[in-house]
């Protein structure tokens, strides 16, 4: 990924982020943005957890799929979007940390369909320790009514 089809790639990403309320919700923040790669950061919180007390799948699905989508806007032209239209997820280890760190990454770009790679991360006192992966594929979106990058 050498060409940059839009030299504002991290003011839009940081603007679309800023749009995504969900994020906000579960007490995400934006904490990279490069061609391609993106990193979101959370803090652990209890009111986001499943019964035995781990960082709930549906969480951590949604910060890896967001990381991933971003990571494929950044690559986008100014008048492109993304969606998601598919993700698998692997959950490799229970959500157990201090805060997470998701980052996604473009395996694949296109004008039309886009591979993004996610991974998750617990974050404590000792290194880092990966908890699930994601592939996902995003879908470019251009011309659309109420759908912007």
């Amino acid at each position: 990924m050498d060409e940059r089809p839009d030299q504002n790639f991290r003011e839009r990403v940081t603007d679309s982020f800023a749009r995504q309320k969900v994020m906000a919700t579960i007490g995400a923040t934006l904490t990279k943005v490069d061609y391609g790669v993106v990193e979101i950061e959370m803090p652990f919180r209890e009111d986001l957890t499943q019964q035995h007390g781990f960082l709930h799948a549906g969480i951590l699905s949604t910060a890896l799929d967001s990381a991933c989508g971003f990571a494929a806007l950044s690559v986008m032209p100014e008048e492109a979007a993304v969606l998601t239209i598919e993700f698998k997820i692997n959950l490799l280890s229970p959500g157990r940390g201090d805060r997470f760190l998701f980052r996604g990454e473009v395996t694949k770009p296109g004008n039309t369909i886009i591979v993004s790679d996610g991974r998750g991360y617990a974050l404590s006192d000792g290194p880092a320790k990966l908890i699930a992966s994601m592939t996902g594929t995003m879908m470019v979106v251009r011309g659309r009514e109420g759908i912007a990058g």
